[in-house]
């Protein structure tokens, strides 16, 4: 029986592998194009991926969206495979959905009109206290006994 159930074993695995599948995404990427040939030769790169189901280039905002069920790498090295080698994933946000858009940080003047990049906010924690104890009593700050 040792052999029996070694092959319901290998049958059981490979069943499993069958049934995972990768999950619908939306990939965009971010593409400088100058013409219509490049345009034409990044979507037919990215067209014959298997699992996609759409594909759609902006060349004025110098986008590519591509979805489907892809894995975002291997789209990226399809791009990066028709000579676009600064191709990179879309790094930039809607404005309106940034708490300080216009930090040094996030705003870019290559980004499209409306975006700004993706960075992490600079945020004063709700629990941190605005001013520290040690400030509020020390022999340097001319105005140190606000308590007093």
């Amino acid at each position: 029986m040792g052999v029996l159930d070694h092959i319901s074993d290998f049958f059981t695995v490979t069943s499993i592998r069958k049934s995972k599948r990768k999950p619908m995404q939306t990939v965009e990427i971010k593409v400088k194009m100058d013409c219509d040939g490049c345009e034409r030769r990044v979507k037919n790169s990215v067209r014959k991926m298997k699992g996609l189901k759409s594909v759609d280039v902006d060349r004025k905002q110098s986008r590519v969206t591509v979805t489907g069920y892809v894995d975002p790498k291997k789209v990226l090295k399809k791009v990066r495979s028709t000579g676009k080698k600064r191709a990179e994933f879309w790094p930039y946000v809607p404005y309106n959905l940034v708490a300080y858009p216009y930090v040094p940080q996030a705003y870019d003047k290559k980004a499209p009109a409306g975006y700004v990049k993706n960075v992490a906010q600079a945020l004063p924690s709700p629990n941190a206290p605005t001013e520290r104890l040690t400030t509020l009593f020390s022999d340097e700050n001319p105005n140190a006994c606000s308590i007093m």
